[in-house]
C-alpha cells in the first residue's frame, strides 16, 4: 500500500479532488437549478433526476470539452512549436529524446513497439488520439445537455424549442464553449511564459531554481 501511494500519489490526489469537486457540483447545481425552476413556476427535480438533466450535463461536459481540447492541442503544438526558456517546451537548439524513433530491442518496451507496423504507427500518437476522442465525446454530450437545458427553459417560458441541428447555430451553445476555451488557452500561455522567468523548487513543471532564463526545459 505504501508503494502504491508513493508511486501513484499524483494521480490519486487529482482523482480524489476530481470526485470531491464533482460531488460539490452535483449538490450545488441541483440546488441552483431547482431555485431557478421555482422562479419560473416549474417542477423541481430530485437529485437522481438532476443527474440526467440538461443543466447537469451541459455544465459538466462543457468543462470537460475545454480541458481535453486544451491538452490535445498542447500535445500537438508542442511537437513542432517552441518557446525558448520555457520548462514546457522542447529546446529549439538541440535534438530531444522524445523525437527519437522507438527501438524494439530496448528493455521493457511497450508491446506495440515490439509489434511494429500499423500498431506502432497508431501507438506513436495514441495520447493525442485519446484526448481528441474524449474531446469529441465531451463536445457531443455538451451539445446534447445544453440543447436539453435550453429546450426545458423554452417550454417553461412558453416558447418554441429547437432541434439539435438548429441549436448548433445558437449563440448560447458557442458562448458556453468559448468562455471555457478562453480560460484553458490562457492557463497554457501563463505556464509556458511564466516558467521562463519564475521557478518552483521541487516541481517537474519548473526549471531548476539556478537555471538561466534562456535555458529550455531542465537542460
Amino acid at each position: 500500500m505504501k508503494n502504491l501511494l508513493r508511486n501513484n500519489g499524483l494521480s490519486i490526489a487529482f482523482f480524489i479532488l476530481f470526485i470531491l469537486s464533482l460531488i460539490g457540483q452535483i449538490f450545488t447545481g441541483h440546488a441552483e437549478h431547482n431555485e431557478e425552476t421555482m422562479e419560473m413556476e416549474g417542477q423541481v427535480m430530485s437529485l437522481k433526476e438532476y443527474l440526467t438533466s440538461g443543466h447537469f450535463l451541459q455544465a459538466t461536459f462543457e468543462n470537460w470539452e475545454s480541458e481535453f481540447l486544451q491538452m490535445g492541442l498542447f500535445l500537438i503544438l508542442s511537437m513542432f512549436l517552441y518557446q525558448k526558456g520555457s520548462s514546457e517546451s522542447k529546446d529549439p537548439d538541440k535534438d530531444e529524446e522524445v523525437d527519437r524513433e522507438p527501438n524494439p530491442r530496448r528493455k521493457n518496451v511497450p508491446w506495440p513497439v515490439k509489434k511494429g507496423g500499423i500498431i506502432l504507427s497508431l501507438y506513436k500518437h495514441s495520447l493525442c488520439y485519446a484526448f481528441f476522442f474524449l474531446l469529441l465525446a465531451s463536445f457531443v454530450l455538451h451539445w446534447y445537455g445544453s440543447l436539453k437545458d435550453y429546450n426545458e427553459e423554452q417550454i417553461l417560458k412558453g416558447k418554441s424549442i429547437e432541434t439539435a441541428t438548429q441549436y448548433l447555430s445558437n449563440s448560447r451553445f458557442w458562448f458556453e464553449s468559448f468562455q471555457n476555451w478562453e480560460s484553458e488557452f490562457l492557463s497554457i500561455f501563463a505556464i509556458v511564459v511564466l516558467s521562463i522567468f519564475l521557478r518552483e523548487k521541487g516541481s517537474p513543471q519548473s526549471k531548476p531554481v539556478d537555471a538561466p532564463h534562456s535555458q529550455t526545459r531542465e537542460g
